[in-house]
């Protein structure tokens, strides 16, 4: 890491100089909201029961661990951030929070986040906890991410598991559909990052960041979303072909994923240049959107299994 480049400014050092602001900044809160919310997704869809009480410190403590593994990785990347037009604003690149806090700040929130899931549900899912931050802080960010183009599909194994966790934070174990659940967040990690890595393919080039665009080049990755797409679009059908989730669910599911084939395809045919960026650019935010539709509609639909459970008299599980 690059931190002799850095821009410090000795008053804001220490803890109490520096900004809130900047501290939540460092936890990346954007990735941290979408961890959240598919945790909250697993562990509503998890069998058995968890007190409210238990349920939102859970939730608190996936939060606070997606957080830290955020610092981590702003703590490690700060060289990388400096030298990237997109990133060279963040906290330490730009002399608001020093290396050492960061560092301090991201083990601080890793312990309490495991110490407080391990109080509030158990071993399991503090355990899950655990592993993810290291695999994103230590296997994606220290390892992989400067070796190979393949680490956005390998570290997105971090991003996949907030739902298991919070399955595990209701259930205490595992089983097969928090599985699938990671998955689909598995198979759409690699589309939605090499879209926007084709937009940066330049801020990449210059951090030396062997992205997939960097090294294989714009044609290659563009057919590499599209077969990662084709994958995703039957894959989120599962948990409905497995009799987890409602017709209702498979029939939007269905046309979400035609719609990011679609714009797969689309962005393959696309000419290089600004066609191509607009493209990219186009499938990137309805990544988003496909993601965030496709849980919420998971979320209603296993509220509504329960509520109408309730009302029958069913056993909801």
């Amino acid at each position: 890491m690059q931190i002799r480049s850095l821009r410090m400014n000795p008053a804001r050092r220490g803890l109490w100089s520096t900004r809130p602001g900047d501290l939540i900044a460092l936890m990346k809160p954007r990735v941290m909201s979408l961890a959240v919310f598919t945790a909250v997704v697993g562990m509503a869809m998890a069998p058995g029961t968890i007190s409210p009480l238990s349920a939102a410190a859970a939730i608190c403590a996936i939060a606070i661990g997606a957080g830290a593994a955020g610092v981590l990785n702003m703590w490690y990347d700060a060289g990388i951030d400096a030298a990237m037009a997109r990133t060279s604003r963040r906290p330490i690149p730009a002399g608001r929070v020093s290396p050492r806090l960061a560092l301090g700040f991201g083990l601080g929130l890793t312990g309490l986040s495991i110490a407080l899931l391990a109080t509030a549900a158990n071993a399991v899912a503090a355990a899950l906890l655990a592993f993810t931050i290291f695999f994103y802080a230590v296997i994606y960010t220290i390892w992989l991410k400067r070796r190979t183009p393949q680490n956005i599909v390998i570290g997105g194994i971090a991003g996949a598991l907030p739902p298991v966790i919070g399955w595990a934070a209701a259930a205490g174990s595992v089983g097969y559909m928090p599985m699938l659940l990671f998955a689909i967040i598995a198979l759409w990690t690699p589309p939605h990052f090499w879209s926007l890595a084709l937009i940066r393919m330049r801020d990449y080039a210059a951090a030396g960041i062997p992205m997939m665009p960097v090294v294989a080049g714009e044609t290659a990755t563009k057919r590499q979303i599209l077969i990662y797409a084709l994958l995703l679009a039957p894959a989120a059908v599962l948990p409905w072909a497995t009799g987890t989730a409602s017709l209702a669910y498979g029939a939007v599911a269905v046309v979400l994923g035609a719609v990011f084939v679609f714009r797969a395809w689309q962005l393959l045919r696309s000419a290089a240049g600004a066609a191509s960026n607009a493209a990219a650019r186009r499938l990137f935010r309805y990544s988003i959107l496909y993601l965030f539709l496709n849980f919420t509609v998971l979320l209603i639909d296993t509220i509504a299994a329960r509520i109408l459970a309730a009302l029958i008299g069913a056993d909801p599980a």
